[in-house]
């Protein structure tokens, strides 16, 4: 009999205590506070003190505010996309500890409640403009990259000229010639001179 009691008893003793460690954890994990995974939120912030300054702002002055709003969520959606995957190898290989595991996941929590947020305000303005505001942001977006990329030609293509001791050579594009060695439209303008002598002379 006592034979029998010895493994409940270890058992008991091995599970109860895994119990207890599970439910301590978890209750300092909730009630830690995490380091926010981003700073704060700008554009949002510029949107509500729009939305609740007196007399109220214009409509399209807060459809606008709201589309930044968007784009910033856009950014943070793809900056978390890209940096959980690397951040989850790091969690499994040890390299870094649960609190910024922690950070990144409060942070994606927040930025659902966010986008539902973002898509009731759009709605508000006009019905159905929910389901494109986050299309429109992006596209916005990437036209602004690409405007950066065409504004800082002009820098790269000097630093590229310093590092290689070369000057970049800038040629004219030259008019186009008619057979005769004239531009186009000298040879009609003229005839219409000299017929305009010859019908002086008949006069």
């Amino acid at each position: 009999m006592a034979s029998v009691l010895v493994p409940i008893a270890y058992l008991v003793i091995v599970f109860g205590g895994l119990f207890l460690f599970s439910y301590f954890y978890r209750k300092h994990t909730s009630t830690q506070s995490y380091e926010p995974y981003f700073p704060s939120h700008p554009e949002r912030n510029a949107y509500v003190t729009l939305l609740q300054s007196e007399p109220r702002a214009s409509d399209a002055l807060l459809k606008s505010a709201l589309v930044r709003r968007a784009m910033t969520d856009v950014q943070r959606v793809m900056r978390i996309r890209e940096d959980k995957p690397a951040l989850q190898n790091l969690l499994q290989k040890g390299s870094i500890g649960d609190n910024l595991w922690n950070s990144l996941i409060n942070a994606e929590k927040e930025l659902e409640a966010e986008i539902m947020e973002v898509v009731c305000e759009a709605n508000s303005f006009v019905e159905g403009w929910g389901q494109v505001i986050f299309q429109t942001a992006n596209e916005m977006l990437a036209n602004e990259r690409v405007r950066a990329v065409f504004e800082n030609i002009p820098a790269t293509r000097g630093e590229l000229e310093r590092k290689y001791e070369v000057k970049a050579k800038h040629t004219a594009v030259p008019n186009p010639r008619s057979p005769n060695g004239s531009t186009p439209g000298m040879g009609t303008e003229n005839g219409d001179v000299e017929s305009v002598k010859k019908n002086k002379k008949r006069k």
